[in-house]
């Protein structure tokens, strides 16, 4: 099925760790031009030359998803560099879990501006290009959190319930343009989320579960593989996936 990465050009948000960088990793070696986002820049700079180092074709650019202008700017140097943008991958998300009767309130709000309108910068920047070039795919990415919610997972919840509404919605729309949608929904997955959390009891109950439980962030990698490489007549429009052993 890889036949039909080879050559794209996508663009990954969050691309400086965990799931964003296994996912860039993984379809440069599939023959992909990869355009990483980021907010830290040298992590990004340093992945974007250990991918053209292994032969692949990596840009890296500093990228704050809560900025509509970088974004722009990243999308906007994918297609300066490459004629075109193929895929966005909005990767790029937070998760500081709580209970809401602690009141994280600026955490709430941070949460909103990645999670949500990180996504919407992501699409606005894209969107433009693909209809254009009447074809492209874009992928966000969800979370079990948007289809079930617990305990301390309330508003992290509601962002990742938010993500798939706007993908769906988006899907709706763009028929005309030949544009593909999909929404990625992992659940325990070994990545820097947890780190996000600064609660203490919350954060060790969920380091805990994690770490007994969870998959490698190449595991969604490989599930992004199966999404894009499927050939342009099919939208695989979800994907959720679980280690075997997740009851959530």
């Amino acid at each position: 099925m890889s036949q039909n990465i080879e050559g794209k050009v996508i663009v990954i948000t969050g691309a400086s760790s965990g799931m964003g960088e296994a996912a860039a990793k993984h379809l440069a070696k599939l023959g992909a031009a990869v355009v990483l986002g980021a907010r830290r820049s040298d992590k990004i700079e340093k992945l974007a030359k250990e991918i053209a180092a292994d032969g692949g074709k990596a840009l890296a650019i500093a990228t704050d998803v809560t900025r509509s202008d970088q974004v722009r700017k990243l999308v906007d140097l994918a297609v300066e560099k490459f004629g075109r943008v193929d895929v966005l991958l909005n990767n790029a998300g937070i998760m500081p879990l709580s209970p809401m009767d602690r009141l994280n309130v600026d955490e709430w709000d941070r949460m909103i501006d990645v999670n949500i309108k990180g996504v919407l910068n992501g699409i606005a920047a894209a969107l433009p290009y693909m209809k254009e070039q009447k074809s492209g795919h874009i992928i966000n990415t969800a979370s079990v959190a948007g289809h079930k919610i617990f305990a301390g997972s309330a508003v992290y919840s509601a962002t990742k319930f938010a993500v798939r509404a706007l993908t769906e919605g988006l899907r709706t729309e763009v028929k005309p343009y030949n544009i593909r949608t999909t929404i990625v929904s992992p659940g325990a997955v070994k990545t820097e989320l947890l780190e996000h959390i600064t609660e203490a009891d919350v954060q060790q109950a969920n380091k805990d579960y994690v770490g007994a439980v969870g998959l490698s962030p190449e595991s969604f990698a490989r599930v992004v593989e199966f999404a894009i490489s499927q050939p342009e007549d099919m939208d695989i429009n979800e994907i959720i996936f679980r280690p075997t052993a997740q009851e959530l």
